[in-house]
């Protein structure tokens, strides 16, 4: 197996849903946070205060072509999609995983969330994370081999549905 790409927005279980799908196919797991943190020294947060949003989207496309080279399981950052060139090289790999989940959860997800700061949504209203949200919907949609229904569902049975469908 290559591994599998996880895309979708903030909030929507892509380094959780990473984390088991590592330990039930035995493939390392890559979470974009992480090598991001790593590379620029700093929190994401307190880099796209310093450089801003585009800076940070120059160093999420290098990492991504880096990234794709390794056969993992590959949780990205959710506006992995925003770039015409990422949605290119995720739609070159074979398996790469939209988490969809209901507006609803995600909100309460994000605003449950004290551990995971989220530059893109401090401070916002439910309204706002929808509107950054849903033009996104789409690119996701583009980029994805396997669209994966999250809403309501357990961790578990969720990796469990992924690795049927993508015949694991």
């Amino acid at each position: 197996m290559n591994g599998i790409v996880l895309i979708g927005f903030m909030g929507a279980g892509k380094t959780t849903i990473g984390q088991l799908l590592a330990e039930e196919t035995g493939l390392p797991q890559i979470d974009f946070d992480d090598l991001i943190t790593e590379e620029i020294g700093m929190s994401i947060q307190d880099y796209f205060s310093i450089h801003g949003e585009p800076a940070f989207r120059e160093i999420e496309t290098r990492i991504l072509a880096e990234t794709l080279t390794k056969s993992a399981i590959i949780s990205t950052g959710g506006g992995i999609v925003l770039k015409e060139e990422n949605r290119g090289l995720l739609k070159e790999m074979p398996r790469v995983v939209y988490l969809k989940t209901d507006p609803a959860e995600l909100i309460t997800r994000l605003q449950g969330d004290a551990e995971n700061i989220r530059p893109l949504v401090l401070s916002k209203t439910p309204a706002e994370i929808l509107a950054v949200y849903q033009p996104r919907i789409p690119f996701y949609e583009e980029s994805a081999t396997l669209v994966v229904e999250t809403t309501n569902k357990a961790p578990q049975e969720i990796v469990a549905e992924i690795i049927t469908k993508v015949g694991e």
